[in-house]
C-alpha cells in the first residue's frame, strides 16, 4: 500500500509539473500514472479472488454465481477507473455517463442472482 501511495504522490507532482509546461502534458502524465496505479491494483486483485473463492466454498452456491460476482467487481473497478480519468481530464459529464452505464451493467449482469434470491424467498413463503 505504501508503494501505491508514494507512486500516487509522485504521479501528482509529475502531472503538476508537466501541466505547467503545457496543459495537455499534465493530462497525459495523469493518464499514464493512472494506468500504472491500475496495474498495481490489479496485482492485488488475485488476493480478492482467493477470498471470494474461499467464501464460495463455505456456501453451497453454484460456481456461476461466483463468476457473476467477480464480473460485477471488475465492472465496478473499470468504470470507476475510467470515470476518474474522465473527471481529471475535465469531462465530468462523460464521467457521470460512464458511472451510470457501469451501474446499469452491474444491474443487468446481476439479474440471475436477483432471480435466484426471489425464487428462494417465494419457496419459503409457499412452504
Amino acid at each position: 500500500m505504501i508503494k501505491v501511495c508514494v507512486a500516487g504522490i509522485v504521479i501528482i507532482l509529475v502531472a503538476v509539473f508537466a501541466k505547467s509546461i503545457r496543459n495537455e502534458y499534465g493530462i497525459y502524465a495523469g493518464m499514464a500514472g493512472s494506468i500504472l496505479l491500475m496495474y498495481l491494483g490489479i496485482r492485488k486483485f488475485s488476493g480478492i479472488l482467493d477470498i471470494i473463492n474461499k467464501c464460495g466454498s463455505y456456501i453451497s452456491i453454484g460456481p456461476g454465481y461466483m463468476e457473476i460476482l467477480i464480473k460485477m467487481l471488475g465492472i465496478a473497478y473499470i468504470a470507476e477507473f475510467a470515470s476518474g480519468i474522465s473527471k481529471d481530464a475535465g469531462y465530468s459529464a462523460i464521467a457521470d455517463q460512464i458511472e451510470l452505464i457501469g451501474k446499469l451493467s452491474i444491474l443487468l449482469i446481476s439479474t440471475p442472482i436477483i432471480e435466484a434470491l426471489l425464487n428462494t424467498i417465494f419457496s419459503f413463503i409457499n412452504n
